[in-house]
């Protein structure tokens, strides 16, 4: 059997038939946009990930969109964020006409530098173009960003913070979740994140009731709320009522269904993966520049396994010639694409993105990884002369 860099299907076969149960139930109750088991897997994941609302949405993209659509994001305002990320984090601020400042990463997590972060927002208000509003700090890989300096920065120039845990949700530093000091985090659920479904989804959580009031507004057309209805009579349907402009953005029932399944097991596959890096770490430390290093007090879910090697294309075809997948997150930093060349960059360029985009690779990484290929994998990487 191929070795394969995720595996969905082992994941499908271990937890199949209370899977195909509440699969089943979801499409006999009929309810298939927005149906009770999305009211359900919200209230759970809540409560998984230390917030007080959750709500779903369409995608990981839409979940980075729609509280920038409720702040009132727009042309002049300054997002900041990594420039060492997937497309997505940086893909909304354009949709709103704001511009994308591209902030440099820590060599060891592969996050938001946050003294860098510092010297961006300083740069933008000396510069008087732009007008700081939002941080997006990417848990990329799978580890929080240093939500605490991140947080008390945003503090002090009054800017919101925004967690894009697309390839982080359930990692926690110090034993907190990251929306205890982001004003709202998002997350994906594209098949291949550590909680994904069998399509797409997204979510966003919060501790701000009139925060998640809104987004749960905007990501049904503009439906009207409760807050809305105060003082008015309307005695129909409140998506009728359009109290903003929104967007179409439901997480659908079937996926939702597919979510409370994951969830239940969510917790040891976390573990069986911190399991999975150590033993890699401990086998692979003296053959490769460098293994994963994770924040102080931060537990990290493993969306990727991810090695530095000086000769990165070249380890990659001899894995591929062994039998080994593997990828390459991300050989184009965002602000060396063409889409984002207008938008800008903080002081002194982004040298440690830059320098490591060129030798980062990932192997492969699931829940279900056995030793016995684990093993298979290591012996292929230590060959590589």
């Amino acid at each position: 059997m191929s070795i394969q860099f995720i595996d969905l299907q082992a994941q499908r076969r271990r937890i199949g038939e209370p899977m195909t149960r509440a699969i089943l139930d979801a499409v006999e109750g009929g309810a298939w946009v927005m149906g009770p088991q999305v009211r359900e897997f919200e209230a759970d994941m809540a409560a998984f990930g230390q917030a007080d609302y959750a709500l779903g949405c369409a995608n990981g993209t839409d979940a980075l969109a729609l509280p920038l659509m409720v702040w009132g994001i727009g042309p002049g305002d300054a997002i900041f964020c990594p420039s060492f990320t997937f497309a997505a984090t940086g893909e909304v601020a354009p949709w709103f006409g704001a511009e994308n400042v591209f902030v440099d990463i820590d060599p060891v997590t592969y996050n938001m530098d946050p003294a860098h972060l510092e010297a961006s927002i300083q740069a933008v208000i000396a510069e008087g173009r732009l007008t700081p509003r939002v941080v997006i700090a990417v848990d990329l890989f799978g580890q929080p960003a240093d939500y605490p300096k991140i947080r008390e920065i945003c503090d002090r120039y009054g800017l919101k913070l925004i967690a894009d845990t697309a390839q982080g949700f359930g990692c926690t530093l110090d034993g907190k979740h990251p929306v205890h000091w982001a004003d709202i985090a998002t997350t994906s659920f594209f098949p291949a994140k550590p909680l994904g479904c069998y399509g797409d989804g997204g979510a966003v959580l919060t501790n701000d009731a009139a925060l998640a009031e809104l987004i749960d507004s905007v990501r049904v057309h503009g439906k009207a709320v409760a807050s809305d209805l105060q003082g008015r009579s309307f005695d129909h349907d409140p998506k009728y009522l359009n109290m903003r402009v929104g967007m179409n953005s439901r997480l659908d029932t079937i996926q939702a269904a597919v979510l409370i399944e994951k969830l239940k097991v969510f917790a040891d596959e976390i573990d069986a993966r911190n399991r999975i890096a150590a033993r890699y770490n401990d086998l692979l430390k003296d053959h490769v520049a460098a293994v994963p290093g994770v924040i102080d007090g931060g537990v990290s879910v493993w969306a990727q396994y991810t090695i530095e090697h000086p000769q990165r294309d070249r380890l990659a075809a001899h894995l591929k010639a062994q039998g080994v997948p593997s990828a390459v997150y991300y050989p184009i930093p965002m602000h060396q694409q063409p889409a984002y060349a207008l938008h800008s960059v903080g002081p002194q360029g982004l040298a440690v993105t830059e320098a490591k985009s060129k030798v980062v690779i990932s192997l492969p990484m699931h829940a279900d990884l056995d030793e016995a290929t684990q093993d298979q994998i290591v012996a292929a990487v230590r060959s590589f002369a």
